[in-house]
């Protein structure tokens, strides 16, 4: 057996090996046979259903991982690698997250990427990526769904979901709060209150956020201390939801952001040729920068969505209008030095900033769905999209605006019956008719246009076993539209087309809750093939960034997910996913790194033939561990909490080389504190990054070693209420 395939076996192991301990135990937990885990119920099917019963691969994120993961004041980018196959990077700092999930994303950097991970926040999908980076506060759960949704979710959802629901208004009064405070100035608050206004009529929910972080990096080049790196962050929420009778509820939800901080940090040279170990460039408290302006990042938005729900008596109709907006710009020094002088040899400067304005995007859903308890159920709708934007891209020597338009528009179905007690089967369909275009602004350059529709599908059986153990199988097609990418038109290049891809997916699954709801043990191993799947060839010594279709692109895998209540007072999860992805594309050639170490073989014009390579920020392979202990003290507890990830073999580029790759990058947090047992209060103290790891999280290649890296670690103290 090879190293690696032993490091598989190893990793993958460690979930087996919690469930094995499980069984073992259960004899000496016996007399505690009320101790159970609660339900998660999801909407990974438009209709909320426990966990169990559904027929996807899907996690939930709540609670306490959900506070501890965001209690340093960090983005999105906190939740990558925290549940099985999903990841998460970016090169725009807090404003433009890339997802990833089956190992299936977009590595473009543009403000206008087009990615197959679709974020829905409160049933709105956020189709832009500055939109993908709407602030996480007051959220009641988060579900990733992995694989192709094309049948009920209709933008771009041929890697998978990233779902956010908020917490919502209630009849009863409810409020929460949460400050925090720690190294480098970082604190955070966020609260949310609501309830009743007119009882059975009208009630609200108000949530506020607050985010700050001090400058802590200094630019030894201009010598100005405590140059770059904090962040405010503000954002808040309004929902009031009407309830005029009882067959008919009406959600109004209004919502703004604000940002103000430091878009990514490039840090030149911090690689060593031969090597994708950090060398002692890197310096995490100080940069060389004679560019960038110190990486300014402003960015503002405000949103409004209406969700109208009526019930017919056996039907329910729902309509989700949507309406965003938001712009701002990022500047950075992507050379992350100076040319001539350093750290390292950099051959010229290089100083851009990229600005997102007037983006409008409505969209507008409505859908019609049984609401009966025999054994056939169906939804049916339609949904449209739309959005027109500029985007401005500004390299010193030449500046350019491209105006971005997007309409799509889709009819689906769904179905779904109870063969018998303990077979369900359920099928769908979806047409998706997609249409872009690109213009040039002030310019006589032709309009680029593109469009397509297809038709996506599923279809799953779910059996089950036992009362406590189930099996399901679900095949499944995607559709992701042509897409359009104009960036290189600012460095006297045309644009570039990628035309539609589609995606072919094969799943097996089970679902168990052992000894006696004690554990909750959920896995799932796929297998999809892409036809002209879309990647983007970013950087190389041409600093390009084109849009181009491979042939094929092929993967399978494994997914677990574990809980298990040993105990009233510990509770242990545990995930683990492998991802093995291939380019498939015998001809494709991408053009490379100005000075690093390429172990692809080379065509005629110094390209990188990329067949067989895995695809760009792809782990190999993720795992993922919580503990929570608590020690009862009168009506409340003492308690610790622990969390960390494991990463594997993470290539960068399409490229393969010996430096532009991560391997076994890990981090975890701790918090330790008191709770009261009714969740009145908490006090406690947390670490994030607790080890202080310096993780590559991404690089620059077209004209030195550039990389930049993950959150510095942060120590603080953390107070919150509910009542």
């Amino acid at each position: 057996m090879t190293t690696s395939a032993k490091l598989r076996l190893r990793n993958g192991g460690a979930l087996a090996a919690l469930i094995l301990v499980a069984g073992l135990a259960a004899p000496a937990f016996a007399q505690e046979a009320s101790v159970t885990l609660d339900d998660v119920i999801v909407t990974a099917q438009k209709r909320s259903e426990n966990i169990q019963e559904v027929p996807v691969s899907v996690a939930a994120v709540s609670g306490e991982k959900l506070d501890a993961l965001f209690a340093a004041g960090e983005d999105v980018l906190a939740l990558s690698s925290r549940v099985p196959g999903l990841y998460i990077e970016s090169s725009n700092g807090r404003a433009a997250p890339r997802f990833y999930i089956r190992g299936l994303g977009n590595a473009d950097f543009d403000l206008a990427a087009s990615q197959p991970v679709s974020v829905i926040v409160d049933d709105v999908v956020m189709e832009n990526v500055v939109l993908k980076s709407t602030p996480i506060f007051d959220v009641e759960q988060v579900e990733v769904l992995r694989g192709p949704q094309g049948t009920l979710f209709g933008r771009n959802t041929t890697a998978g979901i990233v779902k956010f629901d908020s917490v919502k208004p209630s009849q009863a009064f409810k409020a929460s709060a949460t400050a925090t405070y720690g190294t480098h100035n970082s604190a955070t608050f966020e609260a949310g209150v609501g309830g009743a206004l007119i009882p059975d009529k009208v009630a609200v929910r108000a949530s506020v956020l607050y985010q700050h972080r001090d400058d802590y990096i200094d630019n030894t080049f201009t010598h100005v201390k405590d140059a770059m790196g904090g962040y405010d962050e503000k954002a808040a929420r309004l929902q009031v939801l009407l309830t005029p009778d009882e067959d008919t509820s009406i959600l109004l939800n209004a919502h703004t952001r604000s940002l103000d901080g430091t878009a990514a940090i490039f840090r030149a040279n911090i690689l060593t040729k031969g090597s994708n170990k950090i060398n002692g460039n890197f310096d995490r408290d100080s940069v060389f920068y004679n560019g960038g302006a110190n990486n300014p990042q402003k960015y503002d938005g405000t949103g409004l969505s209406m969700k109208i729900d009526h019930d017919f008596g056996g039907a329910k109709l729902t309509s989700i209008s949507a309406y965003e907006t938001t712009h701002g710009f990022s500047r950075g020094d992507i050379d992350g030095g100076v040319a001539g002088v350093g750290p390292g040899f950099i051959p010229f400067d290089s100083d851009t900033q990229d600005g997102l304005d007037d983006l409008d995007q409505l969209t507008q859903e409505i859908r019609l769905a049984s609401d009966t308890d025999g054994p056939f159920s169906w939804q049916v709708g339609g949904y449209y999209f739309h959005s027109d934007f500029l985007v401005t891209t500004d390299a010193g020597f030449n500046k350019a605006t491209l105006n971005h338009k997007n309409t799509a528009w889709a009819g689906f179905g769904q179905a779904a019956y109870q063969i018998t007690p303990k077979l369900k089967i359920t099928g769908g369909l979806r047409y998706t008719d997609d249409d872009k275009s690109l213009t040039v602004v002030g310019s006589t350059a032709p309009k680029v246009s593109v469009s397509d529709g297809k038709v996506s599908w599923d279809l799953s059986t779910f059996y089950g076993v036992t009362d406590d153990f189930s099996v399901y199988a679900r095949a499944a097609r995607g559709f992701r539209g042509p897409t359009i990418q104009g960036r290189d038109i600012v460095f006297f290049s045309p644009a570039s087309v990628a035309k539609s891809e589609t995606i072919q997916s094969y799943e097996v699954g089970f679902k168990s809750e052992l000894l006696d709801r004690r554990i909750r043990f959920n896995g799932a191993a796929f297998t999809y093939e892409e036809k002209n799947p879309q990647f983007s060839a970013i950087g190389g010594a041409g600093n390009n960034t084109l849009l181009i279709n491979a042939d094929k692109g092929q993967a399978y895998g494994v997914e677990l997910d574990g809980e298990f209540k040993v105990t009233q007072n510990l509770l242990l999860t545990a995930g683990y996913s492998y991802n093995h992805t291939k380019i498939k594309d015998k001809d494709l050639a991408v053009a490379v790194c100005a000075q690093c170490t390429v172990i692809d073989p080379l065509n005629a014009a110094g390209q990188a033939l990329v067949n067989g390579n895995p695809f760009p920020n792809a782990p190999k392979y993720v795992l993922n561990f919580t503990a929570r202990y608590s020690y009862p003290v009168g009506d409340g507890e003492l308690f610790a909490y622990t969390d960390w990830f494991k990463q594997g073999y993470t290539n960068l580029f399409l490229y393969e080389s010996r430096e532009f790759n991560s391997r076994g990058a890990f981090e975890g947090g701790l918090k330790l504190g008191y709770a009261k047992q009714d969740g009145a209060y908490e006090v406690a103290v947390f670490a994030r990054n607790l080890t202080n790891e310096v993780n590559l999280r991404g690089g620059i290649d077209f004209n030195n070693l550039t990389g930049f890296v993950n959150e510095p670690r942060i120590v603080g103290v953390s107070i919150s209420a509910k009542r």
